[in-house]
């Protein structure tokens, strides 16, 4: 049947008025997972995983979140923060290891261990060179999936927290060397940095990586003069780009290292090691000749420390004297300024956690998301990091092949 322009036009406006079924939205429903934040007890800890901020932002979501009373007092955040943003305040700490998922800053204790609950997942440091057998043993008994978060990474490849941390620890380094410059017993009393008519503070900082980059930052705005020394033309190469402006580099070579080190006024261990121990590149020696009230931050101590000379202080007796130079000697210095780490992991934390109850199980969240998978070291109860089987000579299998990820 032939049908003209008019008739064909006149069809399709009484079609367009004809009763229709309406669509409606389906709204996929997040699984509502038990978050538990307990309140940090090793030493010199005091970051808390998440912030009153990244609470409301879980809570907001439909979420769970335990916090223990006082979790939040080393990083300057009261418990009423906490409730405000949506959190339930428990005193009793076996109440919050009965979550889901644990959340921490530090590798658990065997104590915490023993608090965990059988098949739940923990979010840690790993610190491969601090963990104990023992422990580990103890998680795989209980078929914890635990995930190191500094292992985790983002799309591109990078280590967020580790980078993150590794920012603060850079910028933190060089305020330390200038109140220990003015202010330290043996000190010059000398202010850091250059004015007018006076020469400008000499500053080596060994390594190139984020905490070397982010001390030249912070020294250089303070007005110093930077040398970085590096074993890898491609990180001097990187960092001279990053910068944006001409610094003095140097590759690794002892006397060069050692004459820049006679007339330095500040020095900046800023090496780190994927293999858990930091190599010792200042000897005594280097250290005997340099000059009187020079300061050393050790930011490698976390390792075993770049210098010689360097040994583990606390943040209540955070400096020792050897040679009349100063000693910076504090591991783990984001905390000291712990409300601005705690911040920054909270930041990189809460977007991870919600994939927990987008995906709708753990296992989805591994298979989808290659970054967090590298975080994997244990899997249900299966060890999957090849560096710690190696280390306790423990069987350990692929995680790709336990999610069926090729």
């Amino acid at each position: 049947m032939n049908l003209s322009s008019e008739e064909l036009k006149k069809l399709s406006e009484s079609a367009a008025f004809s009763p229709k079924e309406q669509l409606e939205a389906v709204e996929k429903k997040e699984e509502t997972i038990f978050f538990g934040v307990p309140k940090e007890c090793s030493f010199q800890e005091r970051r808390v995983a998440l912030t009153p901020d990244g609470v409301a932002l879980l809570v907001a979501r439909g979420h769970r979140v335990m916090i223990e009373k006082g979790a939040g007092e080393g990083s300057n955040f009261d418990d009423n923060e906490y409730i405000q943003a949506g959190a339930q305040i428990q005193e009793d700490v076996t109440k919050v290891y009965r979550a889901n998922i644990i959340l921490k800053i530090a590798p658990p204790s065997f104590k915490e261990i023993e608090m965990m609950q059988q098949g739940q997942t923990l979010i840690s440091a790993l610190q491969l060179s601090t963990q104990p057998k023992d422990s580990l043993k103890k998680l795989v008994d209980k078929k914890i999936t635990a995930i190191a978060w500094d292992f985790i990474q983002d799309d591109d490849g990078v280590y967020p927290i580790v980078r993150a941390m590794g920012e603060i620890a850079g910028n933190t380094s060089i305020l330390i060397a200038a109140e220990l410059m003015s202010q330290a017993p043996g000190s010059r009393k000398a202010m850091f940095g250059g004015i007018t008519g006076v020469p400008p503070t000499e500053v080596v900082i060994i390594g190139a990586g984020t905490v070397g980059e982010y001390a030249t930052r912070a020294a250089l705005g303070l007005g110093a003069s930077v040398k970085v020394f590096d074993k890898s033309m491609y990180k001097l190469r990187r960092l001279q780009n990053d910068i944006g402006q001409r610094i003095n580099t140097c590759t690794m070579h002892p006397e060069t290292l050692a004459t820049a080190l006679t007339t330095c006024d500040v020095a900046i261990g800023a090496v780190r090691s994927d293999s858990g121990k930091s190599p010792c590149l200042v000897t005594e020696e280097m250290v005997n000749n340099m000059k009187y009230g020079a300061v050393i931050v050790d930011v490698s101590i976390d390792q075993g420390g770049c210098f010689d000379t360097s040994e583990v202080t606390t943040h209540e007796h955070p400096i020792n004297v050897k040679y009349e130079v100063i000693h910076y000697g504090v591991p783990n210095i984001p905390s000291r300024v712990s409300r601005t780490a705690s911040k920054a992991l909270s930041n990189i934390f809460s977007p991870i956690l919600i994939k927990f109850g987008e995906q709708g199980s753990l296992a989805n969240v591994l298979r989808n998301f290659k970054g967090v998978r590298n975080g994997v070291y244990l899997y249900k109860g299966t060890l999957t990091s090849p560096a710690l089987g190696n280390a306790f000579d423990m069987p350990h299998k692929d995680l790709n092949l336990l999610l069926g990820v090729f």
